[in-house]
């Protein structure tokens, strides 16, 4: 089997999916006729097509014309397929496993020591006395972006954002952002990737954006984060080299792990560590009081608090506890609310984004200690755009 035909099975088995679960795919850019192929089809059998990704597995490792790093890539990506149809056939594949077939990593629970150091740092940032959840609880509130600037807000970031980024990081002249404000998602940010270089962005307000994390949000969503990767890679391995796979983005395959990490490393990359200075004078430019340095500090505080998330889904789907225990371990570690431990959980608890929290612990987890053990000829830079613009897959980066 050739390239071109592995290539084109592959978009087709991944198009199939999202006729079994509606979101799948996250994003199509490619021929709409192989859409128009699946949309005629009768509707798949999941077993059929974990049959269909294993086949095709078989036919990468000898198919002319893939180099090796390609045909890494795809076969990972099949593998995540093929276990994606196997759990919508109804058979039982443990927790740890599924993340490990769908992402390329292996997940553990996380170290309640460093959890407690995280208290630690957030009691000495936040300042004050009496109980810390309280506190934080009335930090997030004083940050709290009112909801008649929040688009002045995204916008502001966004345009300083792109400037930076689009210096290290070129972009067509045809690329653009479409920011939508929306309600009633489990998520704070998406990004929805349109092709020939646009994103819309959507911002959930239901979540009450805080100034301390909007800067993320829009780098991670935005620049350089999703948005720029898309492009890059459309501009440099689509319409550069051909590489129609990078055509579709599905979800709960290795490529989903990579993006995250990527993203939520966005504003370490575009600003460096010390961020906080710089958000500081783009809200006084709006006329809005941010004390970006201990925004720094509680952020750095939280980075040991991130397998709380992962932990949370352990909880519910390896060790099958109640829903109300898995939220006031929520409540205790991340020090929220009830409301926000109970928005967590929603997307925890989706059917199709249920594993998804990993993508976000584990893929800033490797991606950082990829970043940070460059060579010391290596800019941070120069790293970080490999990562736009290569098609690694988890398995690459520790191999380094």
């Amino acid at each position: 089997m050739d390239a071109p035909t592995v290539i084109r099975e592959y978009l087709l088995l991944g198009l199939r999916f999202d006729r079994i679960e509606e979101g799948y795919v996250d994003s199509y850019t490619g021929d709409p006729a192989l859409k128009a192929v699946v949309a005629a089809e009768p509707p798949p059998d999941p077993a059929d097509l974990a049959r269909q990704a294993q086949r095709l597995a078989a036919e990468v490792p000898g198919a002319d014309g893939l180099d090796d790093q390609r045909a890494a890539y795809i076969a990972a990506h099949l593998r995540a397929l093929a276990s994606a149809g196997r759990k919508f056939a109804g058979e039982d594949i443990g927790f740890v496993q599924e993340v490990h077939d769908y992402f390329d990593v292996d997940i553990a629970k996380g170290d309640p020591d460093a959890y407690r150091e995280a208290h630690r740092q957030l009691d000495e940032a936040v300042g004050g006395t009496g109980d810390l959840a309280e506190r934080m609880q009335s930090y997030r509130t004083g940050e709290e972006i009112p909801p008649e600037r929040l688009e002045e807000c995204i916008h502001a970031f966004s345009s300083a954002l792109r400037d930076r980024v689009r210096v290290d990081f070129p972009l067509p002249d045809a690329e653009t952002i479409n920011y939508e404000i929306v309600t009633d998602k489990p998520w704070s940010g998406f990004n929805y990737y349109e092709g020939d270089y646009r994103s819309t962005v959507a911002v959930n307000a239901d979540l009450k954006q805080q100034m301390s994390g909007l800067p993320r949000l829009v780098a991670h969503e935005s620049y350089p984060g999703h948005h720029t990767e898309h492009c890059r890679k459309e501009a440099g391995l689509v319409e550069g080299q051909g590489q129609t796979e990078q055509t579709i983005f599905l979800v709960n395959t290795p490529q989903c792990l990579m993006a995250e990490g990527l993203a939520d490393l966005a504003l370490y990359a575009a600003v460096g560590p010390e961020w906080g200075a710089w958000a500081t004078e783009i809200y006084a430019d709006l006329g809005l009081r941010f004390d970006g340095e201990r925004a720094v500090a509680i952020a750095n505080a939280g980075l040991l608090l991130a397998d709380v998330r992962q932990d949370a889904a352990l909880m519910l789907h390896d060790e099958h506890r109640d829903v109300d225990d898995v939220v006031a371990f929520l409540q205790r570690w991340q020090l929220t609310s009830e409301t926000r431990a109970r928005q967590s959980l929603r997307f925890l608890s989706s059917p199709l984004w249920r594993a998804y929290t990993s993508t976000y612990v584990e893929g800033y987890r490797l991606l950082r200690g990829w970043l940070d053990a460059r060579p010391a000829e290596v800019t941070l830079t120069e790293r970080f755009g490999r990562l736009l613009d290569e098609p690694l897959v988890p398995s690459a980066l520790r191999a380094v």
